[in-house]
């Protein structure tokens, strides 16, 4: 299976994995699942740091390089497309562009996303998976 993580969920497995319920260890723990960070991740990422609601080891350079490692994932980009399908998501969704930019990545690469967020968790048209104990 190929699943993108959620930030929230991307910095758990790192920082907090008792966050996590026993579903989504055991699939970050699966080497026969490939692993997927969006490109989004590191905006929200730094975004966090930046306003201090999160504190890490190192630089976010070297947190994110290590947190990639340690997972075996690789970083999904923002293209265009993704990035207009954000906003061709039906009926009223998810305000936060960068949640909108996660939900677009995993349905246009056919994801399953990895996620404590109930709204995203509602999407019919996703195939997500519940990361919270």
């Amino acid at each position: 299976m190929r699943i993108l993580l959620d930030t929230h969920v991307w910095i758990w497995s790192q920082e907090s994995p008792e966050r996590l319920g026993p579903e989504a260890r055991e699939v970050l723990e699966d080497p026969t699942h490939k692993l997927v960070v969006s490109a989004i991740s590191f905006l929200e990422l730094a975004q966090l740091a930046h306003r201090q609601r999160i504190v890490l080891q190192g630089t976010l350079g070297d947190w994110s390089r290590r947190a990639l490692e340690n997972l075996g994932a690789q970083v999904s980009p923002i293209t265009p497309d993704i990035a207009l399908a954000a906003y061709e998501l039906p009926g009223p969704f998810h305000p936060d562009p960068a949640d909108r930019i996660l939900v677009a990545t995993a349905i246009l690469d056919h994801l399953t996303l990895l996620t404590a967020d109930e709204r995203i968790l509602a999407c019919p048209r996703l195939r997500c998976l519940a990361a919270a104990v």
